[in-house]
């Protein structure tokens, strides 16, 4: 049986409103009207990759920013968005491997709770390629993957008439002060960290990206096909 292909989207660096942008895009091809042919053959979706080209904050389904906060962010020179992801605030900005799989479940026998599973192995992979063993994904209310107290990658999805949208950020060389000014998806008490900080060198998104796309091929037992335009 032939593996579910899912179209490559590689956007390099980006604001994030325009991401939003063409996962919108994605979204309204993927939720046609029955009847209407979105997917060819064996095809799953899209995978939607690039570098956040400025410092922005988000807010998930569950809040996590007052307006004040948004305000006192926004002077910081940030971007601030609510968005239909789960979860609460978090950060994006360069050095930060963003990820959003466009993908229609179905297509690939999944369910909300294993995609978000499969999600956490691919960034669990990724670590273990570039030498850190102990990541790990913990139960509730954590989410995302750690580092014993210091989360390294952020997981925050939304799905609708089976369609995913929204993903995973993953910090490469990203600036962590920028988190100091939160309080990343809610939990107290608890760190974030990179792979630049965990590895002591720069680490660049450009650099683990391809082990990533191999991750994620391995746990979503698909293919990929690349396509380097938004559309």
């Amino acid at each position: 049986m032939r593996q579910p292909a899912v179209r490559l989207v590689l956007l390099g660096r980006m604001r994030y409103t325009e991401l939003l942008a063409v996962q919108d895009r994605w979204l309204r091809r993927l939720q046609a009207q029955p009847g209407t042919e979105a997917l060819s053959g064996t095809e799953a979706g899209a995978l939607l990759v690039c570098e956040p080209a400025g410092p922005v904050y988000t807010a998930g389904l569950r809040g996590g920013l007052t307006p004040e906060e948004a305000t006192r962010l926004q002077s910081l020179g940030a971007e601030v968005h609510a968005t239909g992801r789960g979860g609460l605030a978090t950060f994006h900005g360069p050095g930060q491997l963003l990820c959003h799989p466009v993908l229609d479940l179905r297509r690939l026998g999944l369910r909300l709770r294993t995609h978000v599973a499969a999600l956490e192995t691919c960034a669990v992979r990724l670590c273990e390629l570039q030498g850190l063993r102990g990541a790990r994904a913990r139960p509730p209310p954590y989410t995302g993957v750690w580092l014993g107290e210091r989360k390294i990658c952020a997981i925050g999805v939304r799905c609708g008439r089976h369609v995913t949208s929204h993903g995973l950020a993953l910090n490469c060389s990203t600036d962590l002060t920028w988190f100091e000014h939160i309080v990343p998806c809610g939990l107290v008490g608890t760190g974030v960290t990179s792979l630049s900080k965990e590895l002591l060198r720069h680490t660049t998104v450009d650099e683990v990206l391809p082990p990533f796309l191999e991750a994620f091929k391995e746990t979503y037992q698909c293919t990929l096909f690349s396509e380097d335009s938004p559309n």
